[in-house]
């Protein structure tokens, strides 16, 4: 988190502001979800009151994650792409094309043996376009990043299925194809329906070892 301080310190500046010029255009009051999407609108100028599940949205996410499998085709046509750097901070995290086998000091050996052209491949580029690199063994891609780099207020999108688990720190997080992940590494508008809010209500306490994961 230490490496992003900066970028922190900028989003969470303009923030609150964001937010109240959302509420005072939508006139009523917002939940998170809201204020989060708003507040990630490309163009502050388009802001207008969204319908649900009708209007596509154009966002400015703060975050890119990526994992070995999709990153390599991400990272070639960002390497297309003409730019010297990612427009927001990337990270590629080595861990899906480890097989489960046998434990994992020798199963990380046999990947990194088996797998190293994609690798090299994976860490040249990220050395060269500033995108940080997580090598075999450095952790499973959902808590590097939960660990990390997720923080509340902020919207992430990675190129894995599993990336709403950086939701666990209020985040938006949404799992993407690489093609969306290089339009929000080149500085471009990202697009998506605005989505539909669901509310929960619980009631009542966990025990045991039930946990908020777990619900």
């Amino acid at each position: 988190m230490v490496y992003d301080i900066e970028m922190l310190r900028s989003f969470y500046s303009n923030f609150p502001k964001r937010v109240d010029v959302a509420r005072e255009k939508i006139s009523r009051p917002m939940t998170l979800a809201e204020k989060i999407l708003y507040a990630h609108l490309y163009d502050e100028k388009a802001l207008r009151l969204f319908r649900r599940g009708d209007d596509y949205v154009n966002f400015r996410p703060d975050r890119v994650a990526m994992q070995d499998a999709t990153a390599q085709m991400a990272l070639l046509q960002f390497m297309n792409a003409g730019k010297k750097k990612s427009a927001v901070p990337a990270t590629v995290h080595c861990d899906h094309l480890i097989q489960a086998n046998i434990g994992a000091k020798a199963d990380i050996e046999t990947a990194t043996k088996g797998n190293s052209e994609v690798y090299d491949f994976l860490k040249s580029v990220s050395d060269k376009f500033g995108i940080g690199f997580w090598k075999p063994g450095a952790g499973i891609i959902h808590q590097v990043v939960l660990e990390n780099y997720a923080f509340p207020g902020g919207m992430m999108v990675g190129t894995d299925s599993h990336t709403p688990n950086a939701g666990g720190l209020g985040m938006v997080a949404i799992g993407v194809g690489g093609a969306d992940a290089v339009d929000v590494m080149t500085g471009m508008e990202w697009e998506l329906k605005m989505p539909k809010l669901i509310g929960v209500k619980l009631t009542g306490r966990l025990s045991g070892w039930a946990s908020p994961k777990d619900v």
